[in-house]
């Protein structure tokens, strides 16, 4: 069905007493770029020092609608890999856990393709990103306490794509891992330990993981855009849903206060509600400190999860999220004591995402995102760059139309068992992803939801083996 969202934004300020133009300026440019992209509901907040800016656009689904406001609850995704690092933390200051050690020192049943890798992979190496193995593995485990414990058994069939700790892929599965390595510490499920360690002590009180705690509240739906026969549309996406295996790489639904009470918590002093000391400064500042190199889809490095990026002069420390169809989008700027916090609820919220963080960092900080400036390559030049590419979990077909790419996305057979399995439908198919090169091999989506995610390819010997859109992609042909 086709929708036309027009809500008048509701801005709020807290902390400080008189309106300011930054505040009025923030809602009018979240609902612009909402109305403009049909994404149906937006939350997002500001830090600027002492200062806290709120707005609220929209409404939470197409199909019962209420308004979106402070209290309701967005699904935040892989943001929520940083809480489980968090967690993770708290256990190596208790001197539980340490970074450095042999996951199988807590999880001596790990079993994985490559012995070698299941005996050496490191804590640390489960929330950076280096340990290898596909990392887009989503088999539902059923909802009993059990379901991190049989998805961890499961993890045996995921093929090793490069060596352990030789390069850089996102990693759910390794984050999974993460949090059974706190159940076991613990003797406790992912989830309550995550609020004794986590929520509790630092005053999140509107952070949930179970639909029965979420569904009593005001909470946003995700929604598909898209294109039928030349004319934009929007539906739900379903299922609502998230895996409970999957709670430790992205479970959580928040609202906007308590995302940005975790930006203030990771720019602050470690102490959380109360006063009550939850990690030292020491700490949090070595999660925010480069440990592995990333590649250029999610920025110039990954310390303990958080994800570094530069903008100019400006350090940025974030961790954004995706699920079906809500995506969050968290940025902080520690030097300046700064955070925007973006929640939406359509595929179409990524361009949102992009554009007000640039316009926040204009506007806010006076720094400016360059634009990136494509090369101009024929097509004889843009054939290197083609082939069939692929993963686990996604076939990428890429070939040169014209000026451009265009990458075609199909599932592999073994993810379409595994949607069959969970009772869910072929994912509907999207139109080729349009792309041109940029310098030193990368990448760079030019049009479409995706606009302006960058991807890197790879090569040995002069020769391109694969292709990093944050996940690698081996190159078959």
């Amino acid at each position: 069905m086709a929708i036309e969202v027009k809500r008048t934004p509701k801005v709020k300020t807290a902390a400080v007493t008189v309106e300011s133009d930054l505040q009025q300026a923030l809602g009018k440019a979240v609902a612009e770029a909402a109305e403009r992209l049909n994404v149906p509901g937006v939350a997002a907040g500001v830090v600027h020092g002492e200062a806290e800016h709120h707005a609220f656009y929209g409404i939470t689904s197409i199909e019962h609608p209420l308004e979106v406001d402070e209290s309701t609850l967005f699904q935040i995704g892989s943001t929520g890999k940083t809480f489980t690092a968090t967690a993770i933390m708290r256990l190596v200051e208790a001197g539980k856990v340490s970074l450095d050690a042999p996951v199988r020192t807590y999880v001596p049943e790990l079993k994985l393709k490559d012995e070698n890798v299941a005996q050496s992979v490191t804590v640390l190496q489960l929330l950076n990103h280096t340990a290898g193995w596909d990392g887009d593995f989503f088999e539902d485990q059923g909802d009993g306490d059990d379901a991190l414990k049989n998805y961890v058994r499961r993890m045996r069939t995921l093929t090793q794509v490069f060596p352990l700790g030789t390069g850089t892929s996102y990693n759910n599965a390794a984050v999974a891992l993460a949090g059974r390595v706190i159940e076991k510490v613990t003797r406790k499920t992912y989830e309550k330990a995550m609020k004794e360690l986590v929520f509790d002590p630092m005053g999140l009180e509107n952070c949930f993981f179970f639909p029965n705690d979420i569904m009593t509240r005001r909470f946003a739906v995700g929604h598909r855009n898209h294109e039928e026969d030349g004319d934009k549309k929007i539906d739900v996406e379903r299922p609502w849903r998230l895996l409970r295996a999957a709670n430790p790489m992205g479970g959580i639904s928040a609202n906007l206060g308590d995302t940005l009470k975790w930006a203030k918590f990771h720019m602050g002093d470690g102490t959380g509600k109360d006063g009550q000391r939850v990690l030292s400064r020491e700490s949090l500042e070595l999660m925010q400190t480069p440990t592995a190199k990333l590649p250029v889809t999610l920025g110039d490095s990954v310390g303990i999860s958080w994800l570094i990026s530069h903008v100019g002069p400006l350090r940025l420390v974030g961790h954004g999220g995706t699920t079906e169809g809500q995506l969050s989008a968290f940025q902080m700027v520690p030097d300046r004591h700064f955070a925007v916090v973006i929640n939406t609820n359509s595929t179409n919220g990524a361009q949102v995402h992009r554009e007000l963080q640039r316009w926040v960092l204009k506007e806010y900080l006076g720094v400016d995102e360059p634009e990136d400036q494509p090369l101009e390559l024929s097509g004889d030049e843009l054939q290197d760059y083609a082939g069939v590419f692929d993963t686990d979990s996604a076939i990428l077909t890429i070939t040169v139309v014209d000026d451009r790419l265009e990458i075609d996305a199909e599932p592999t057979p073994l993810t379409l068992r595994l949607l069959k399995k969970m009772g869910r439908e072929r994912p509907p198919k999207e139109p080729p992803i349009k792309a041109k090169i940029l310098t030193d091999d990368q990448c760079i989506v030019i049009d479409g939801p995706a606009k302006g995610i960058k991807g890197q390819y790879e090569r040995v010997s002069g020769v391109i083996t694969g292709l990093n859109l944050s996940r690698l992609a081996v190159k078959r042909r």
